[in-house]
């Protein structure tokens, strides 16, 4: 055990809270984005994840707030897209002991899959995932670091769906609520660590 710059105690194998560790005020996590306006195009403001997970505190409370989001979800597998689910996908199922399953692009994974084809604003994409991935009646978190439109995540869910799973949430680092891409979840809850009202 040991003493906190707070006074409080802490375990020795625990961190104690980035505000102590550094003996200042803990960041937003919202302050960890940065904002690009007008990029890909006119009109659209970037929200980049990558300044997030280049900064260690960014990186840790960005976890840690989307665990506590979910702290109280009955889930039995965590479910992630190529690339950035990996990301916030893997360390959520390791913090809470359950598999984690990819869903990759089509022609990536090796073994037998089954696929799902949707339109893109441009064109169609298909994502897959193995077949013996989830199991018939089994609860799913999908993971993944932004819904934008929704349309991936409908995806993914019809996915999991056809394998005999059970979405029971959806956890984001980010949701760009004027895309109303919560609205093609239905009943399914949305646990976002930073809502932008816009696009």
């Amino acid at each position: 055990m040991g003493l906190g710059e707070d006074g409080k105690t802490y375990n020795a194998c625990m961190q104690a809270p980035a505000a102590v560790r550094k003996g200042t005020d803990m960041k937003k996590l919202e302050e960890y984005v940065v904002s690009i306006p007008d990029f890909p195009e006119p009109g659209i403001i970037f929200r980049d994840v990558t300044s997030v997970l280049q900064d260690a505190e960014g990186l840790h409370l960005a976890i840690d707030t989307m665990q506590k989001l979910i702290d109280d979800l009955d889930y039995d597998v965590v479910v992630g897209p190529e690339s950035r689910g990996f990301i916030f996908g893997t360390p959520l199922a390791y913090n809470n002991h359950k598999p984690f399953v990819l869903i990759r692009k089509k022609g990536k994974l090796p073994r037998e899959t089954v696929e799902k084809t949707y339109d893109l604003e441009y064109g169609t994409a298909t994502i897959e995932m193995h077949k013996d991935s989830i199991k018939p009646g089994q609860k799913v978190l999908i993971v993944d670091d932004l819904i934008a439109t929704g349309g991936t995540t409908q995806a993914m869910v019809e996915l999991i769906e056809s394998l005999g799973g059970k979405v029971v949430g959806v956890c984001v680092l980010m949701e760009l609520a004027g895309l109303k891409g919560k609205e093609k979840l239905g009943d399914i809850p949305l646990f976002s660590a930073i809502v932008y009202p816009g696009k």
